[in-house]
């Protein structure tokens, strides 16, 4: 499935009804168009979600990929049985830095009755945006989270004192509390890379220890072509290249928080 100028039309036509919009439409070239009259130079890391590549089962490979790799614990399925938790502790215990959810809960807002029939039930690729104004930075009281220069939204485990004003301030639900030690949660501990402690937020850091070695990501390495990234102030990169040819949509534009996830439908 992909999106033509047509339909764009038809969707822009019923976006603007009035009210506020479950996502933003990017045209083609637009965002090019931004960088350009900034004259952005420098790394600024984006990733592009390809919609119409992401079957469920690729999306399973991409969380795979990256929990194991960073030793996120599985409360929902816990190696030991009798580490078992009730239903409710479930939802709220539960780690995720990379997830998948339908669009109705992914691009909430309002006039959902109004919405292109093709997004309704789509299962989307979730994870922090990285955005280019995020709020989990302006209240975070000991900057334990901070924006990098590249654009990446970090965690410092030693700084974070497990306040979650982080978790209030992000209007994506992409970072998770460790109400338990997460280590009996977790089925392999990769000794490559760190666990967390109880009463920490954790969330994706877009694999930077990979980005720092000149790898991708793990999950867009997984995705098998369905992640798309690369620096969005790099004229010729595949993550511009992808934005040049396809109508992408960002999730809740009105927050003003400018993500730099984008996903071609």
């Amino acid at each position: 499935m992909g999106i033509n100028r047509r339909d764009f039309l038809k969707l822009a036509g019923l976006l603007g009804l009035g009210g506020k919009a479950a996502f933003e439409l990017v045209l083609p070239g637009e965002v090019e168009a931004a960088v350009a009259k900034t004259q952005a130079t420098g790394t600024r890391w984006a990733l592009v979600v390809d919609m119409r590549k992401l079957t469920d089962k690729v999306a399973a490979r991409c969380i795979e990929a990256c929990h194991s790799l960073h030793n996120v614990p599985n409360y929902l399925e816990p190696p030991d049985p009798k580490l078992a938790l009730s239903e409710d502790l479930k939802n709220r215990w539960q780690i995720k830095w990379i997830w998948s959810d339908v669009y109705e809960h992914a691009f909430v807002g309002f006039e959902q009755d109004h919405q292109w029939d093709k997004l309704k039930g789509m299962n989307f690729l979730l994870l922090c945006n990285h955005c280019e104004n995020p709020p989990c930075v302006r209240v975070c009281p000991t900057q334990a989270t901070y924006r990098r220069p590249d654009g990446i939204v970090m965690m410092d485990m030693h700084r974070c004192i497990g306040c979650r004003f982080c978790m209030a301030g992000c209007p994506y639900a992409a970072r998770s509390f460790n109400w338990r030690d997460p280590r009996p949660y977790i089925a392999k501990i990769n000794p490559n890379y760190p666990t967390r402690e109880i009463g920490v937020v954790e969330k994706c850091l877009l694999c930077e220890e990979r980005l720092a070695q000149g790898q991708q990501p793990a999950c867009v390495e997984a995705s098998g072509g369905a992640l798309i990234f690369g620096n969005l102030n790099e004229e010729n990169s595949p993550v511009r290249a992808a934005l040049r040819a396809h109508y992408t949509i960002r999730r809740k534009p009105y927050l003003g928080t400018n993500p730099q996830v984008y996903y071609i439908v």
